[in-house]
């Protein structure tokens, strides 16, 4: 017993003793004395915020303020019947997507809210009070057809085209004299003499040829037949020279001096930078060994590294804009020119070759840059919606569509491209129909929205009313998380 009930007991035994019976001779009294004697008995079920009815406790508590939460007993919480209306169902006091078709208790204790015929929202749709929209935040937006354009960014280094990629491998033994190009990195021109070398191969295919040439000279008047002999000894020796790349120039200089050249230049094929120079002065060298390296760097590739999920926007021809840092205000332009056939495991990536024209040299080998590529839907316009309109639990996707004021249906719709942050509908909406795209996570916890997607489906309680969370399609947050009881 507590001090409240000992001090009542008290004053009404120290009336009805005093008195001669005074207290019993006034029963108003009498009654507001066991009335606050039977409340101080009384166990409060919970503890409600004194300016937001919505915010409870299990325990005493104080708001912000500092006043007392208001205590609320069993009797207090028990929803009164309006006259005149039919309830149609009961529903969770706490928002979950639980109803019944007969009054019950939570589990702590709480009744269900009666739920009224005219309070109802129609079979699948959800109604929430205009005033709460309001504190929600809630945004809608008129969904309609719009090109979708999507920038897929990828980054990647640059890149010698190989097919620009040229080596100076003589087919011949010899023995480098002068050495002319002689540090790596410098520019050469085509036709350029890189070094002198001397070769006993490459002497003595020289005397070979002036001796046919001078034989073919000598027989200008002898038979057609010698003749030819004698054009097929020159032409002979004339293409083995060509084939130890000896230059046209050197081979008209021998024609014209008539004695062979003790060494013999060997010149660039391809203007363009020296990458590697194996070559030293006075270095013997075999046939095929590698003296220099040169690369046309006027045309380079970036190889981009693309996930994935993207290598259905990407194709053959598509443009694309590359942004290195060395040059932050500069935007190198080129073309999407090849789409590698393997995936790279470990990055899940696939490797796009881009080809950029270099004019002034800027774009060096294995500079490392970002890359963005530029796609349309190839459809044209398409009807779309934001990204922020979708509720995705997984198995499926759902968009709220606003049906009047403070009025929601969630629908089931199928989606397609996803760009500038809209994703395409292909089923489910239609162009015209107004969507939420703010707060409708907001609004599934306050309105109950996996009931109303079980109602979907056809199931629905007494009256229309949507039937217990066993029935609710799962993936969807479950309503009233915000208004469970603090402390909890």
């Amino acid at each position: 017993m507590t001090k409240q009930t000992v001090l009542a007991v008290l004053i009404a035994f120290a009336l009805g003793a005093g008195s001669g019976g005074w207290l019993a001779s006034h029963p108003p009294i009498a009654e507001c004395i066991a009335k606050e004697a039977a409340t101080a008995e009384k166990k409060p079920l919970f503890y409600r915020h004194p300016m937001n009815p919505a915010v409870t406790s299990p325990v005493p508590a104080k708001d912000e303020m500092g006043m007392d939460y208001v205590p609320i007993y069993p009797e207090e919480n028990t929803p009164q019947p309006a006259a005149g209306k039919k309830i149609l169902y009961y529903r969770n006091p706490m928002g979950l997507p639980d109803t019944s078709p007969v009054p019950k208790k939570d589990s702590m204790g709480m009744d269900y809210v009666p739920v009224y015929e005219d309070e109802a929202p129609p079979p699948g749709q959800v109604k929430i009070n205009v005033e709460k929209i309001q504190k929600l935040g809630v945004k809608t937006e008129t969904i309609a057809l719009r090109p979708l354009n999507h920038t897929v960014r990828a980054v990647g280094t640059v890149q010698v085209d190989e097919r620009r990629l040229h080596t100076v491998a003589p087919k011949f033994e010899g023995w480098i004299q002068n050495l002319h190009v002689n540090a790596t990195g410098q520019t050469v021109r085509r036709g350029q003499v890189l070094m002198e070398v001397y070769s006993p191969n490459l002497l003595s295919a020289q005397q070979e040829y002036l001796i046919a040439y001078r034989g073919q000279k000598a027989l200008l008047h002898s038979s057609a037949q010698t003749r030819t002999a004698a054009e097929q000894l020159v032409s002979s020796a004339w293409q083995r020279l060509r084939n130890w790349d000896v230059s046209d120039e050197h081979l008209r200089h021998l024609q014209e001096q008539g004695t062979p050249s003790q060494f013999v230049p060997l010149n660039s094929p391809v203007t363009g930078v020296v990458l590697e120079k194996p070559a030293l002065p006075g270095m013997r060298f075999m046939p095929g060994d590698i003296l220099f390296r040169i690369a046309d760097l006027s045309t380079v590739w970036l190889i981009a590294d693309v996930f994935e999920q993207d290598l259905a926007l990407i194709h053959e021809g598509q443009s694309a804009a590359l942004r290195v840092n060395a040059y932050p205000n500069k935007v190198f332009n080129g073309r999407v020119a090849f789409i590698y056939p393997t995936v790279t495991p470990e990055t899940r990536t696939a490797k796009v070759r881009i080809e950029l024209p270099n004019p002034q040299g800027l774009l060096k080998p294995s500079l490392y840059g970002s890359v963005e590529l530029s796609t349309s839907h190839h459809h044209g316009p398409v009807l779309a919606v934001p990204d922020s309109a979708v509720l995705d639990s997984g198995t499926r996707q759902v968009v709220l569509v606003q049906r009047g004021e403070g009025l929601f249906e969630p629908r089931v719709v199928k989606l397609g491209w996803r760009a500038d942050g809209h994703v395409e509908v292909l089923d489910g909406l239609k162009a015209g129909e107004t969507v939420v795209t703010r707060a409708n996570f907001l609004i599934d916890a306050e309105s109950n929205l996996k009931a109303a997607l079980g109602n979907l489906g056809g199931d629905s309680g007494p009256g229309g009313a949507p039937q217990h969370t066993e029935s609710a399609p799962s993936g969807i947050a479950p309503a009233g998380h915000e208004h469970q009881h603090g402390g909890h």
